[in-house]
C-alpha cells in the first residue's frame, strides 16, 4: 500500500521533472504526508482545462457516493479499471501525485521497522492516481498500487504505482480512455532504480514532519 509518503523537491525542480506545459504553482515541502490531509497532485481539472498542480484531499469518494460510502487512501491496479467505485475516475480523472519518497513497514522483533523508499539517484517519483469530485465539491484522490517490485519486496508486499517519465503525458491525457491502450502507453519506473533504509520510528507519528525523519536510522 502507499500510506505515507514526503515531498520537498521545489515547484521549479518538479516542473521541469515533469516535462509538461504546467500552470505556475508552488509546494510547501514536507516530510510526511499523511492520509486525510491536502496533497499536491497534477491533473486536467475540467477538460479542455491546461495541467495544474494543485491541492488534492487524500482520501477517494466520488460526489455520487453515499456518505457512509468508504473512502479509500489506495486504489489497486488489480481492480481500478473495472470497479463501479474507481472506473470511471480511471477512464477520465487520472492525476499524478509526485513525491521524494514514500514509507513502509517491515514486520521486525519488538514491532515494525519503518523504512524509506526513493530513486537511487534522488529524483522525485511520479505516483499514479486518481481523482474525482467530492460530495463537498472539492477534489480527492487515491493513489494506485501493485505488487512490490525489486527491492521494495523487501520491505511489504504492495507499493505505489511509479510510472516512468515517457509514460507521464499518456496518464495524463483525458483523451486516453480505454484500459489496453493505456497499458500499451504507460510503464512503471524500473525497479533498479529504487532504494531504501530504515528511518527512525519518529515516522509512525504524522506530528513529526522535519527532514530528520528521511535520515537512516541509527544502527
Amino acid at each position: 500500500m502507499c500510506g505515507r509518503f514526503a515531498l520537498f523537491s521545489p515547484y521549479p525542480a518538479l516542473s521541469r521533472a515533469l516535462r509538461l506545459p504546467l500552470a505556475p504553482g508552488k509546494v510547501i515541502p514536507r516530510y510526511n504526508v499523511a492520509p486525510g490531509t491536502w496533497i499536491t497532485g497534477v491533473r486536467h481539472p475540467d477538460e479542455p482545462a491546461p495541467l495544474v498542480m494543485d491541492d488534492l484531499w487524500w482520501g477517494y469518494r466520488p460526489h455520487w457516493a453515499r456518505e457512509t460510502s468508504p473512502e479509500p487512501i489506495n486504489a489497486t491496479v488489480e481492480k481500478v479499471a473495472t470497479s463501479p467505485y474507481f472506473r470511471g475516475a480511471f477512464a477520465h480523472h487520472r492525476c499524478l501525485i509526485p513525491a521524494d519518497g514514500w514509507y513502509e513497514w517491515r514486520p521486525a522483533e519488538g514491532g515494525k521497522q519503518p523504512y524509506f523508499l526513493c530513486r537511487r539517484d534522488r529524483e522525485p517519483v511520479w505516483l499514479a492516481g486518481i481523482w474525482s469530485e467530492r460530495p463537498d465539491g472539492k477534489p480527492g484522490c487515491a493513489i494506485l498500487t501493485e505488487p512490490a517490485r525489486g527491492v521494495a519486496r523487501e520491505i511489504h508486499g504492495r507499493m505505489p504505482v511509479v510510472l516512468d517519465a515517457e509514460s507521464l503525458a499518456p496518464w495524463l491525457d483525458p483523451r486516453v480512455t480505454e484500459r489496453e491502450t493505456l497499458r500499451g502507453a504507460v510503464h512503471h519506473l524500473a525497479a533498479e532504480a529504487l532504494t531504501h533504509w530504515p528511518v527512525s520510528h519518529r515516522v509512525n507519528r504524522p506530528v513529526n514532519d522535519e527532514p530528520s525523519l528521511i535520515a537512516p536510522a541509527a544502527g
